[in-house]
């Protein structure tokens, strides 16, 4: 069983970080923490907390290894690269900046020119990021449909309408 044994400049530390506006998360690895300082179980803090006893267990020994730190989740990935982003925000603009309409595809195409690989995906998550507008080139699926099997898929549905009652 694992139990956290606090000093008590530490549990005054972390009861006035109770009384301060704390995302969730934090909160309840807080909680954790001070409950199990009482004896709590790890699985008694699960069912009372809602969690899993393997993630109690995970938070009380990240407490037990890093100390109130700990209480922050750390961040997963890489850290952001804003170099990076700046540049293809940069050659994105000049790529909007001619008098064309383009695709996502045509300006990955056009960015992997210029050395920077990124999918069509990620070309339209920057865009976003970006704030630049963007509307669908095609109005629907049309262009793909087969002409038979639209008449036919028409023909079915008509037969299937409620029909008209007789006029009178």
């Amino acid at each position: 069983m694992i139990l956290v044994h606090l000093d008590e400049a530490t549990r005054g530390e972390l009861k006035s970080l109770r009384r301060t506006d704390l995302p969730p998360r934090v909160r309840d690895r807080l909680e954790m923490v001070l409950l199990s300082s009482v004896a709590w179980a790890p699985a008694r803090i699960a069912s009372h907390t809602g969690y899993c006893t393997a993630t109690v267990r995970g938070v009380l020994k990240d407490f037990q290894a890093r100390g109130v730190p700990s209480l922050h989740p750390k961040r997963t990935g890489p850290p952001p690269d804003h170099g990076r982003r700046e540049a293809v925000e940069g050659l994105l603009r000049e790529c909007l900046g001619e008098a064309r309409t383009w695709t996502s595809r045509q300006l990955a195409a056009a960015l992997s020119e210029r050395g920077v690989d990124l999918s069509p995906r990620q070309v339209r998550r920057y865009l976003g990021g970006m704030g630049a507008g963007w509307r669908r080139t095609a109005d629907s699926l049309r262009h793909k449909q087969d002409p038979a099997k639209v008449a036919r898929a028409r023909h079915v549905l008509d037969n299937l309408k409620k029909k008209r009652p007789p006029a009178a």
